[in-house]
């Protein structure tokens, strides 16, 4: 692994508030990956928050908070998707979390997809993460994905009625998908109502987390199919974000 400059590293008091504690292998993955982030970012812009609390709370934290019960088993085999990974969040982060785990990462950007797998072989996480360059509509049509994940995920892609037309055709029939939210208000569970309705999903949980030293509300959101998603989605590319479900 690369030579690791001196970043602040967290304290007792995050894994306490996140109640799971790295192990040391597992926390020099995620030193090196900060490493790795700030080394990316001076050829492709990949994250604004990679120095200090910024990456340890913004990125690690947020990224592990809403998994609590898989965090409980972190040796279960389980196939788990990213979606709109960006710079390899949250997918990065729960793959060193879980090492039970077999992770997809995809994003439409290359530039991005080729540095986060470039990050993933420094990582030696080959075996277990494979990254994906295709658009979120193009995943979900897809049969080597759809219907085979037990979690799929997404973080600050788009709404949320958007981002459940592209998560839950990927779906096992027991899987859930994960969405990371800033806000969630009144409207916004009418609008994913609307969605999930055509979806032939349901909306299982809602919980709400303020980040450590003041970084701002989370809100995580677990849906679960309660039939086979309809063949029609998602639709075409483009199409979701132009006309959201349910608008």
């Amino acid at each position: 692994m690369p030579n690791q400059p001196c970043f602040t590293k967290p304290n007792a008091e995050l894994w306490q508030a996140l109640q799971w504690h790295p192990s040391s292998d597992q926390l020099e993955q995620m030193i090196t990956l900060q490493v790795l982030l700030r080394q990316w970012n001076t050829k492709v812009n990949l994250s604004r928050l990679v120095e200090g609390d910024d990456y340890w709370i913004t990125q690690v934290f947020d990224s592990l908070w809403p998994l609590k019960c898989e965090l409980e088993s972190p040796q279960q085999p389980r196939h788990c998707i990213d979606v709109g990974t960006g710079g390899g969040f949250p997918g990065l982060a729960v793959a060193i979390a879980l090492p039970g785990a077999q992770i997809t990462l995809v994003d439409s950007v290359g530039r991005k997809t080729a540095a986060v797998t470039a990050m993933v072989a420094t990582l030696g996480l080959t075996s277990r993460v494979m990254v994906r360059t295709e658009r979120a509509e193009l995943t979900g049509q897809d049969p080597s994905c759809r219907g085979m994940f037990d979690l799929a995920m997404a973080r600050a892609v788009s709404t949320a009625p958007v981002i459940a037309e592209y998560l839950v055709p990927l779906l096992k029939p027991d899987g859930e998908a994960l969405l990371f939210r800033g806000q969630w208000n009144t409207n916004d569970k009418q609008d994913l109502a609307k969605a999930l309705k055509l979806l032939k999903a349901d909306l299982i949980k809602v919980e709400r987390r303020e980040l450590p030293s003041n970084r701002g509300i989370r809100h995580q959101l677990r849906l679960r199919a309660t039939l086979p998603c309809p063949a029609t989605y998602p639709r075409r590319v483009g199409v979701p974000t132009k006309n959201p479900l349910g608008s």
